[in-house]
C-alpha cells in the first residue's frame, strides 16, 4: 500500500475516474497516461459492465462503448501492465462491479491485478456484508493486501457508518448524494457534517464522489475531504473533444491547481 499511502501525504488528493475502452482501447490508455502524468494523484480506472447500477450516463454510456469494443476484463488488466511501462507511478485503483470479476476468478483476478500494478479495488454492488469470499482472497493472495475500498453515503445509519469505517483501508469513498453519478449544479447542503460524522469514527483518508462537476466544486469539497472524485466531468470532458488525450492532460492540469486553493479557486488564480 506504499504508493496509496504515499499519495495522500499532500492532501486534498484528484482522483479522476476513466474507463478502458472508451473511446478505444488504445485511446483509453494513451487518456490514461495524460491524466496520471498532468495532476491526477490517484485514478479510478474504469472496468465497463453492463449493468453499472451506481453510475449515471455518462458513465453508462462510456462503458457501453468500452464493451462494444471488445473491453475485457483480462484487457484491462493488461492496460494496468501497460501504464506501468509507460511510468506510470501513481495508484491505479480497480473499480468495476462483481459479475465480471466473478466470471473471472476472485483469486485470479487479486492475482493478476496485483501483478500487474493495481493499488486496490472498488466495487460498488459488493457491500461489506457480502465481501467476505472477496477480503479472505485478498489475504490469502497478496501480502500485505490490496485494500477493497468501502462506501459511506448521506443514508448509511451511525451504527453502521462506525463499523464500516473502523474496518475501511485505503481511504473511504463518501457518497455526497443520494442517487448515481452525474453531474450536480450545486454540492449538497451537509456535506460538511457528513465528513466530519465519518471523521469521528476512522483516520483513514476521506474521499468525496458523485456530483462534483467543476473546478469550483472540487475546490469546495477538497477544503473539508482528504480527496475529490471526478468521473461524469472527467469523461464528459474527454469524450466530446476532438482531442481527448490533449483534452485528459489539460482536465488534470485544471483540477489539480483548483485543488492547490481548498475553497477559494476560481479561474483567474
Amino acid at each position: 500500500m506504499s504508493r496509496l499511502s504515499d499519495a495522500f501525504k499532500n492532501k486534498p488528493v484528484f482522483m479522476p475516474y476513466y474507463p478502458v475502452g472508451y473511446p478505444d482501447m488504445e485511446t483509453s490508455i494513451d487518456i490514461l497516461e495524460a491524466l496520471a502524468k498532468n495532476g491526477a494523484d490517484l485514478i479510478e480506472v474504469g472496468m465497463a459492465f453492463s449493468d453499472p447500477l451506481a453510475d449515471g450516463p455518462v458513465i453508462q454510456k462510456a462503458t457501453q462503448v468500452a464493451l462494444e469494443n471488445g473491453v475485457t476484463t483480462r484487457k484491462i488488466i493488461a492496460g494496468v501492465i501497460e501504464l506501468r511501462k509507460r511510468g506510470v507511478t501513481i495508484p491505479l485503483i480497480l473499480m468495476g462491479y462483481t459479475n465480471p470479476i466473478l466470471s473471472y476468478g476472485f483469486q485470479k483476478f487479486i492475482h493478476d491485478s496485483h501483478h500487474a500494478g493495481a493499488d486496490g479495488f472498488i466495487i460498488p454492488d459488493l457491500p461489506s456484508e457480502e465481501s467476505g469470499e472477496f477480503e479472505s482472497y485478498l489475504q490469502k493472495t497478496i501480502e500485505p493486501s490490496l485494500p477493497l475500498i468501502t462506501f459511506l453515503a448521506p443514508t448509511t445509519p451511525n451504527e453502521r457508518m462506525e463499523l464500516v469505517a473502523r474496518k475501511a483501508k485505503g481511504f473511504i469513498y463518501l457518497v455526497s448524494v443520494t442517487g448515481v453519478t452525474g453531474l450536480r449544479s450545486d454540492l449538497p447542503e451537509g456535506l460538511p457534517e457528513l465528513v466530519a460524522r465519518v471523521r469521528e469514527h476512522t483516520n483513514v483518508p476521506v474521499c468525496v464522489g458523485f456530483g462534483i462537476g467543476t473546478p469550483e466544486q472540487a475546490s469546495a469539497v477538497g477544503a473539508i475531504a482528504d480527496g475529490v472524485i471526478v468521473g461524469s466531468a472527467c469523461i464528459r470532458a474527454i469524450g466530446e473533444s476532438p482531442k481527448p488525450v490533449q483534452a485528459a492532460a489539460i482536465f488534470a492540469k485544471t483540477y489539480q491547481k483548483a485543488l492547490q486553493y481548498p475553497g477559494g479557486y476560481n479561474p483567474s488564480n
